[in-house]
């Protein structure tokens, strides 16, 4: 529907591959609406990140559009021990969404570390959509937790597009944090460190951050920053609103030749 061709791929995957380079070279980087192998493969492969060690991990997921998270990271960086995929859709109420990934893995320190991938379902539906998006909200908390106790010592870090803001429903009462950046299970929304006058994504002309990143750690582990990164090639001016805003690969059918409507965060972590 939308014309792809094999120019339009290389120009996203060229993107693609220069944001993360601008980026330093990201130990591991997840990513969203993923369609297949093929397109992980050429990016690690088939672009100047070949230089670069970076290998993938994807699973095919119910979603009705066939896109799902992934998670590339450089072998020379991180370890993976283990993967798997958590079901959230609901197939007797007609419900499909992109599951959750699960990697975990140890870094070049000794450390481990659990990565969590979300993109969770849109308010599309309204209340039943609802339902929907608190009990995936809950399922990712609890998941967090159990990580958590399985490796105690461990880095638990979930990211994504959870498709909410921080005082939306699924992260204040899904997640358990209210009004605070750390729930009662000490789970602690990294987001909220991040400048007000910008987000990770533009609706209307308000900048928010659907785009969000937690942690559940000891006292071990501390957060070197957490930053948006907002290059020149990801983003356009508005013609309806002023400034900028992410500079998408579609707005409807008309091909605008960028990357994503959704800026990247990049988190650092190192411990004591």
């Amino acid at each position: 529907e939308l014309h792809w061709t094999q120019r339009k791929l290389w120009a996203k995957l060229e993107g693609i591959y220069k944001t993360i380079v601008m980026m330093e070279l990201p130990d591991v980087v997840g990513l969203a609406e993923v369609e297949n192998k093929y397109v992980l493969r050429s990016l690690c492969q088939g672009t100047p990140l070949s230089q670069v060690p970076y290998r993938y991990v994807h699973y095919d997921s119910p979603d009705r559009r066939g896109i799902d998270v992934a998670l590339i990271y450089r072998q020379d960086r991180f370890t993976v021990t283990g993967s798997r995929t958590v079901n959230l859709s609901d197939s007797a109420a007609g419900f499909y969404t992109r599951d959750i990934l699960v990697v975990e893995g140890t870094t070049v320190n000794g450390d481990t570390v659990c990565l969590l991938l979300n993109h969770w379902p849109s308010k599309r539906g309204g209340d039943e959509a609802e339902v929907h998006r608190l009990r995936v909200a809950d399922t990712l908390r609890r998941l967090m937790v159990e990580l958590h106790a399985e490796h105690p010592g461990a880095a638990v870090i979930a990211m994504g597009d959870m498709n909410a803001t921080a005082d939306e429903a699924p992260i204040a009462q899904g997640m358990g944090f209210g009004n605070d950046s750390i729930n009662p299970d000490g789970i602690r929304n990294l987001t909220l460190r991040l400048p007000k006058d910008w987000g990770s994504h533009k609706y209307q002309g308000v900048w928010d951050y659907l785009d969000q990143m937690y942690l559940l750690a000891g006292d071990r582990w501390l957060v070197g920053d957490l930053k948006l990164m907002r290059f020149d090639h990801l983003l356009i001016e508005e013609s309806r609103n002023t400034g900028q805003r992410p500079r998408r690969t579609n707005v409807g059918p008309r091909y605008e030749g960028g990357i994503s409507d959704h800026l990247p965060l990049r988190l650092r972590l190192k411990t004591k």
